[in-house]
């Protein structure tokens, strides 16, 4: 299985939505854990890296993208 690619700053659909109702999340910081951001919030989470690639869906907008 291939894995996904995803990067600081990126913006990325998980498979379960937060409370708010929104299912875009940020990507703020990257390592052993991923620092996500809500978009419809802003609250802040630090998940482990393997939960986060479980839960993944898609990869909505790429930071490359945003900046040209």
């Amino acid at each position: 299985m291939e894995r996904k690619q995803f990067g600081l700053g990126d913006i990325v659909e998980m498979k379960k939505q937060h409370p708010c109702g929104t299912n875009r999340w940020k990507i703020i910081r990257m390592g052993m854990d991923i620092r996500l951001k809500c978009q419809g919030c802003d609250h802040s989470v630090l998940i482990p890296r393997q939960k986060f690639e479980k839960s993944l869906k898609k990869v909505l907008v790429r930071a490359e993208e945003e900046q040209a």
